[in-house]
């Protein structure tokens, strides 16, 4: 039924594999054995997809509260432990994974040495529960009313404009926002397809542009590889400040239109509120709120 669940939710025997750390092979025997024990097929399988079939959608809907409650079920016996151990399976944007986990995860690791971390780095926004996962790391936008959120990492971040100084005695230095229409600016797309404007802030007054230019990359995978191109003198870049700030320092990038970074408030840590919370999970939200 596990092995069900998994495939079933990652749409797939390769990606539910990986999710769940099975062997694909694994997986596509064990879902073979619970259709012929039931006498009914669960999946529809093509060499593009696997998808579950009336059946197997009934089964989904019911089977994956009751698994829920039998492993929050298993996991009070974690409440016997001097330390708490399992597994604690996490989704995290790639902006997340790169500035606000790596101050946390070693010592985090450290103070649980019996607790085993799984990160899925993912920009779009997706139900942690249907993803396999305990908990997810987003921004309060994204965040679902039904979730509880914990802050984590940095209370407030700045989006951040920059260019190398030799792009910018090329071309000249904008003094304004919209100066940038008339720039070669690097964008970026999510996996969506949407493309988030330019937004800048000052004294209450908020522009959004539309910039244009030669590279758009999608957002967090190929993230650096508009990082590299702004340094290289292709453009102007808009990114989190702190992932530009090794290259601000170094000088191999220079500040632009700093009075107009708009701030925006920091990551939360999200998990469901209505189950029970498992004990490595337990352990990392009293870690961070610490």
């Amino acid at each position: 039924m596990n092995a069900f669940l998994a495939v079933a939710r990652a749409k797939g025997f390769r990606e539910g594999a990986r999710a769940s750390g099975s062997s694909a092979s694994g997986l596509s025997e064990a879902v073979r054995r619970l259709e012929t024990q039931l006498g009914v097929r669960l999946l529809h399988r093509t060499t593009r997809s696997v998808v579950p079939t009336e059946a197997g959608a009934r089964l989904l809907e019911r089977l994956e509260p009751a698994l829920n409650e039998v492993h929050a079920a298993l996991d009070v016996v974690n409440g016997f432990r001097s330390r708490p151990a399992g597994t604690l399976r996490l989704n995290v944007p790639v902006s997340a994974a790169r500035l606000v986990l790596p101050a946390i995860i070693p010592r985090f690791l450290a103070a649980y040495p019996d607790i085993r971390l799984e990160i899925n780095v993912d920009d779009s926004f997706v139900d942690v529960l249907a993803a396999g996962c305990d908990a997810g790391i987003r921004y309060d936008e994204r965040l679902e009313h039904d979730m509880i959120a914990v802050p984590i990492g940095p209370r407030m971040q700045r989006f951040a404009t920059a260019a190398s100084p030799a792009y910018l005695d090329r071309h000249g230095r904008p003094g304004h926002p919209r100066d940038l229409l008339a720039h070669t600016c690097l964008r970026g797309r999510f996996s969506s397809g949407a493309m988030p404007l330019w937004e800048f802030e000052r004294d209450g007054e908020l522009i959004q542009v539309d910039p244009s230019g030669p590279l758009l990359v999608q957002i967090g995978a190929a993230t650096d590889l508009a990082v590299d191109a702004a340094i290289a003198g292709v453009g102007i870049i808009y990114l989190f400040e702190d992932w530009l700030r090794p290259h601000l320092d170094s000088g191999a990038l220079e500040p632009l239109l700093e009075p107009w970074w708009q701030p925006f408030s920091g990551p939360f840590l999200y998990y469901p509120g209505r189950r029970l919370v498992p004990a490595p999970l337990r352990a990392f939200v009293d870690f961070i709120k610490a």
